[in-house]
């Protein structure tokens, strides 16, 4: 199982074409112990965040899955230090920022360049990047959207007519093209896959 946190995702579970759940990620475990029970299609487990398939071992009864659930939730929290009982003094000069240290590689021009800038060499990276996330916020989030409705429409539509055509369209970001070759498909598949092309 993918050790993101299972409490501030939402997951979704389809049954073959069919979404029959969706919520926390023991609500939709449960589902799809259930319909795995039932002996329905294929079933499958969605992070609503990234549109892939969630590892799920539904293996017993729906109890057995949640209990799995929440003590890989608990282990993959267990690395996470906890706070300081009272946070400790602080002395004059600068706030911390919360930077992380890691090796960056430059051209020689590229450090002169930075030692010229009035700000040190991290203050001026940390502006540069900052305002390079600005400027391709809203592209960054239409790439991640498309590529979270990819990843649902690989595991669910790829053997429907008209896929090829539909995963060209959405990666031109032709939604109304997207829109037209998917009309045939079933309503869940149509429905899910334009709730995880959202931006917002």
């Amino acid at each position: 199982m993918s050790t993101t946190s299972t409490k501030s995702n939402t997951y979704t579970t389809f049954a073959g074409t069919e979404k029959i759940a969706s919520g926390t990620l023991v609500l939709a475990a449960v589902a799809a112990h259930e319909a795995h029970r039932s002996k329905r299609d294929k079933v499958l487990v969605f992070n609503d965040k990234t549109g892939a398939v969630v590892d799920v071992d539904l293996a017993g009864d729906a109890s057995d899955v949640a209990a799995r659930i929440e003590v890989e939730y608990a282990s993959c929290s267990d690395h996470v230090a906890a706070p300081a009982a009272s946070p400790p003094k602080r002395g004059r000069g600068r706030p911390r920022l919360g930077v992380v240290a890691r090796e960056v590689t430059l051209l020689p021009e590229q450090w002169a360049w930075l030692a010229g800038r009035s700000r040190s060499a991290s203050a001026t990276l940390r502006l540069l990047v900052q305002r390079e996330m600005r400027a391709n916020r809203d592209k960054d989030a239409e790439r991640a959207a498309t590529n979270r409705a990819y990843a649902f429409l690989t595991a669910v539509a790829g053997d429907l007519p008209g896929f090829e055509e539909a995963s060209r369209a959405l990666f031109g970001g032709d939604r109304d093209a997207l829109n037209r070759h998917m009309d045939d498909w079933p309503h869940d598949i149509r429905v899910y896959t334009t709730s995880l092309l959202a931006t917002d």
